[in-house]
């Protein structure tokens, strides 16, 4: 009998333990992600701390059924590639306004009733925006996929600070020297370490610094005794949904982003780990983010998005299965369904996060880097794309007011570097390689995926 061959190493399954620990690392590598956003707008509503761990319970479990819809897919929704899908944080500046735009107790019910309709339009619009996908030849997800990189690098900067700028330690020498010392232990581990652990160096990094954290009082084990056991979610918790046409306009453009950078991270997920995006997944990775968004108007949550960090932790542990980040998946939901699991992770201090986050967000600016070495970086054309396109997606991580006189629209685009980015390279390769072409031999389509195999190589 002739051996059956090999799986892809994406539907690759592994033994539990292994799914396991690679799962803890993509957990790791998001919670803070997760948890940001509804701290921020629950704040900002004036939620109570019991119901903060509400909102905060309802994001991590949206956020692992959204992943689980994405990795395992049901029927053509999902990309059933290692996509990890979290709270979308350019969600965050429209909700804000739309909390100061609101009475008391009503602005929770006007942001999921918004959500809701945004959520059904982009599950509806999937099919056609997944047709942009000629648009992304290497010279555009090369360039997206570094920008993915770029643009978090203040996330780990901020945590390498200490996650709160208002904290009397934010910025100081022992927050800054407990991130060098993770990330040198992260890297010491990765040259010295082989096989399972070796590929686990984030994980074992994240513990030595925490480990390291203690003697100076940078962890905090309080907030274990601080929160329930279990809680199950209760639908529109915080009233029924209400629909404002200012609030619906918001999430619809906030959706309109969040596809924009799916788009983009599922091309550069697709040259991680060998299989290529091709239009019908990436026309399921969005129509998962458009259900799992509705899903999680309904549970208290906000919308989904990919998390791009993650894609990062792929690029540097190679571990490539779909079924490690659906692992992924049921912790989130267990951490969601039991907040003092979640407790535990938030154990780990920022500081420690952000010496990880440095190595993983590299990696990720490395993968662009070398997706653009098939670009053909000669032609003047492909060039400037390039360089325009990172100048725009830069610009709002070295200005972040630049567009602060715009109209709100404006800023709820262009403020994204991975969005700027995205719409400049895609206009400006349209430009150069496509408009008023006819099939000559200076952007031959047909070489596209040959190109796309170089670069994953």
């Amino acid at each position: 009998m002739p051996a059956s061959p090999a799986p892809h190493p994406v539907d690759e399954l592994l033994p539990p333990p292994k799914l396991l620990a690679y799962g803890l690392q993509h957990i790791a590598a998001m919670y803070a992600g997760v948890v940001a956003p509804p701290l921020i707008v629950g704040t900002a509503v004036g939620l109570s701390g019991g119901e903060l761990t509400v909102l905060i319970g309802a994001a991590l479990l949206t956020s692992g059924l959204a992943t689980l819809l994405q990795t395992l897919g049901v029927w053509r929704i999902g990309s059933r590639l290692p996509f990890v899908n979290g709270i979308s944080f350019a969600g965050v500046a429209p909700m804000l306004s739309i909390v100061k735009q609101s009475h008391p107790g009503q602005a929770l019910p006007a942001i999921y009733g918004a959500l809701l309709i945004a959520g059904a339009a982009a599950f509806l619009a999937a099919p056609w925006f997944s047709r942009f996908n000629r648009f992304f030849p290497p010279v555009v997800s090369g360039t997206v996929i570094t920008l993915i990189g770029l643009s978090l690098f203040p996330v780990a900067a901020g945590w390498a600070q200490g996650g709160n700028p208002a904290a009397a330690d934010y910025g100081s020498a022992s927050n800054i020297a407990l991130a060098g010392g993770t990330l040198a232990v992260v890297l010491l581990l990765n040259r010295f370490l082989r096989g399972f652990l070796g590929s686990i160096s984030i994980l074992l990094g994240l513990a030595v610094g925490t480990l390291l954290a203690i003697p100076f009082g940078k962890t905090d084990f309080g907030a274990l005794g601080k929160v329930p056991v279990f809680s199950m979610p209760s639908p529109f918790h915080f009233g029924a949904p209400s629909f404002q046409l200012g609030a619906i306009i918001s999430m619809l453009i906030v959706m309109l982003v969040s596809m924009t950078e799916s788009t983009a991270d599922l091309l550069a997920l697709g040259e991680i780990v060998d299989r290529p995006a091709d239009e019908r997944t990436i026309e399921g990775g969005l129509r998962a983010d458009g259900a799992a968004t509705v899903l999680a108007a309904c549970l208290n949550g906000f919308a989904a998005t990919a998390f791009a960090q993650n894609i990062g932790l792929i690029a540097l542990t190679k571990v490539r299965s779909r079924y490690v980040v659906a692992a992924s998946g049921v912790i989130l939901i267990l951490l969601g369904l039991f907040p003092v699991a979640g407790a535990v992770v938030s154990v780990v201090p920022q500081p420690v996060l952000g010496g990880a986050g440095l190595a993983l967000f590299g990696t990720v600016t490395a993968s662009g880097v070398r997706t653009l070495t098939a670009a053909r970086l000669d032609e003047s054309g492909n060039l400037l794309t390039v360089a325009v396109a990172l100048g725009f997606g830069v610009l709002p991580i070295a200005a972040p007011n630049f567009y602060a006189h715009f109209p709100p629209l404006v800023q709820t685009v262009m403020n994204s570097g991975i969005s700027a980015g995205c719409l400049v390279a895609v206009t400006l390769n349209v430009f150069f390689n496509q408009l008023g072409r006819r099939g000559d031999d200076t952007a031959p389509e047909a070489e596209l995926p040959r190109e796309r195999q170089i670069a994953a190589h």
